[in-house]
């Protein structure tokens, strides 16, 4: 099944990314829906589902904590191929690279196709990660930093006692949390595409500076420290892991973010790093590189013939 509308406009990553002046601004998420007790949206089993791309870092937050919390029994998961095209993310029925899955719900050919289920005169983008609720055949939400939040809690009366206590999200540590939350977004989750779309120097520059000005920043929080906040795991450090594991193997070279490697320029990030993709399945079963570099290497406005670098080699050093 796909759409009979043309929706090319919202669908080919080509087209109307720069604003005027060169520079690249995200378009807020669209569907902000929580999971909640009394809700419109109850916590229930096998109820939702999250459509994912494992290449994208947005995506990929959400399948962090969907592993840390256990959710695994609790909301199914598909994962689209990698490479996006004309019509956007595609199922592995139209893009069978290994790793990518056909719609379990739906047959269908696209993400785009899951939006237009929940809404047939949408006109955001169609973006992943999808949270779909099954039952009223739905979008919930496809904010990322609100699923990981959705996810935090909202199961947690289903889940053991260890996974219901996991709090990455803690009351103690909310206003630290959503501080450098602010500024990581700003300039080092959402910097490395403000970089790498942009279409003038001038953007460019504006954009590349400030992102290496956070990284020294975080290099100096993270020196001595396994963890960004306190001694605990928090989602400052989910949303933070998902840029820095793709630095080096594709936003170096493919977003222009070259003033320093993580692995040569940052030796505290680096390590704090390595320990989370090392120590925690959560963060290396979730990753994988194939995706990410075929992804990015596709994206034919900034790399028009599509040849995907070998290195770095390894993609993640050892502990």
């Amino acid at each position: 099944m796909t759409t009979k509308r043309d929706v090319s406009h919202l669908t080919d990553i080509s087209k109307g990314l720069a604003e005027a002046d060169g520079s690249f601004k995200r378009k807020p998420s669209s569907f902000r829906r929580r999971i909640e007790r009394g809700g419109e949206f109850e916590p229930e089993k096998d109820r939702y589902h999250l459509y994912v791309a494992y290449s994208c870092p947005w995506a990929t937050r959400t399948l962090i904590v969907r592993k840390l919390k256990g959710l695994d029994d609790i909301v199914g998961v598909t994962a689209v191929a990698p490479r996006i095209g004309p019509n956007g993310w595609s199922f592995a029925k139209i893009d069978p690279f290994p790793g990518a899955e056909n719609d379990p719900l739906y047959g269908s050919e696209y993400i785009k196709d899951i939006y237009l289920r929940a809404d047939p005169d949408y006109e955001g983008r169609f973006t992943v990660p999808v949270l779909w609720d099954k039952k009223t055949e739905t979008i919930v939400n496809n904010e990322s930093s609100e699923i990981i939040r959705i996810f935090n809690t909202a199961f947690n009366d289903f889940l053991p006692a260890d996974k219901a206590a996991l709090d990455l999200y803690p009351e103690s540590l909310r206003g630290q949390i959503d501080e450098i939350n602010e500024w990581v977004y700003d300039t080092v989750n959402n910097g490395v595409y403000k970089s790498g779309f942009a279409t003038t120097q001038n953007a460019y520059e504006a954009a590349v500076f400030p992102l290496f000005e956070s990284l020294d920043r975080l290099e100096k929080i993270l020196t001595g420290k396994d963890y960004l906040i306190g001694d605990q795991l928090t989602e400052a450090d989910v949303r933070l892991f998902v840029t820095i594991i793709r630095f080096d193997p594709v936003y170096v070279g493919h977003f222009k973010c070259n003033i320093r490697t993580i692995r040569d320029g940052y030796p505290a990030i680096h390590l704090w790093l390595r320990k989370l993709y090392w120590n925690n399945d959560a963060f290396s079963s979730t990753c994988k590189f194939d995706h990410i570099k075929t992804s990015y290497y596709s994206q034919k406005n900034v790399n028009p013939n599509g040849v995907v670098p070998v290195g770095p080699i390894p993609s993640i050093l050892p502990l």
